[in-house]
């Protein structure tokens, strides 16, 4: 069982940044797939950004590529989520998750990202 825990959000002006993190309970931590989603009002879940157990591959949905980075520390049980040059479109609750393989397993209870005009 891991426990996922996001931290970081807040509201932002277009153009600024922001860095998600999701602490995860466990001692498997570095067993993990780890992943960001978002959901904007009204709309579905998306993916974001995904990180392999190393840290040595990740994952971009094509809106934030080049913007957005993921990042893990295991020896924190913990992954980040760097935002920079941030758009009103990614106004959202943010979610960290996690699995081993296949299905995502395990989800946080979300971090809401408001980025103002």
């Amino acid at each position: 069982q891991v426990q996922l825990v996001e931290s970081g959000g807040g509201l932002v002006q277009a153009g600024g940044s922001l860095r998600l993190s999701c602490a995860a309970s466990g001692r498997t931590f570095s067993r993990y797939i780890m992943g960001w989603f978002r959901q904007a009002p009204g709309k579905e879940r998306e993916f974001v950004a995904a990180i392999n157990w190393s840290g040595g591959s990740t994952y971009y949905a094509d809106s934030v590529k080049g913007r957005f980075t993921i990042s893990r520390d295991n020896a924190k049980n913990t992954v980040y989520l760097q935002m920079n040059s941030l758009k009103p479109e990614d106004t959202a609750v943010y979610y960290c998750a996690a699995k081993e393989s296949g299905a995502w397993d395990y989800w946080g209870k979300g971090t809401l990202v408001t980025v103002s005009s």
